[in-house]
């Protein structure tokens, strides 16, 4: 079975999906109605730029990310045999893999340095 990259609708459908957003959410935010920003999704209507650029405000990001949005980079958060919690498709290279542990090992240090920061501002307030 051939991967099929999926076409701008449906990259809007899985990132709305992700924000746990509803479609009357997003067409509420675009002011147009569900059954309108329902038919974008499908594919049925053409997503201008413009219109795009407002979807990708309410998803938080920038309407590039939207565009290149590629769902087999995705980490599924779920526990798996290891129970660590993260499966991780097959999608990454060792080296990206790589990379994502040694930020997620900097973001974790970074957490620590700032809590320790912080609990000695709160101290000093005291």
């Amino acid at each position: 079975m051939e991967f099929q990259p999926l076409q701008l609708g449906q990259k809007i459908k899985k990132l709305r999906e992700l924000k746990n957003f509803t479609q009357s959410h997003i067409a509420s935010e675009l002011g147009i109605t569900q059954s309108a920003y329902s038919k974008m999704e499908l594919g049925e209507t053409e997503v201008s730029y413009s219109k795009l650029s407002k979807i990708a405000e309410v998803l938080g990001m920038a309407p590039e990310e939207i565009m290149t949005f590629n769902e087999q980079m995705i980490f599924n958060v779920m526990h798996n045999q290891t129970g660590n919690g993260f499966v991780v498709n097959k999608g990454f290279t060792e080296n990206e893999r790589k990379l994502y542990e040694d930020q997620i090992t900097q973001l974790k240090e970074e957490v620590t340095y700032l809590k320790k920061v912080l609990d000695k501002l709160l101290k000093i307030d005291l």
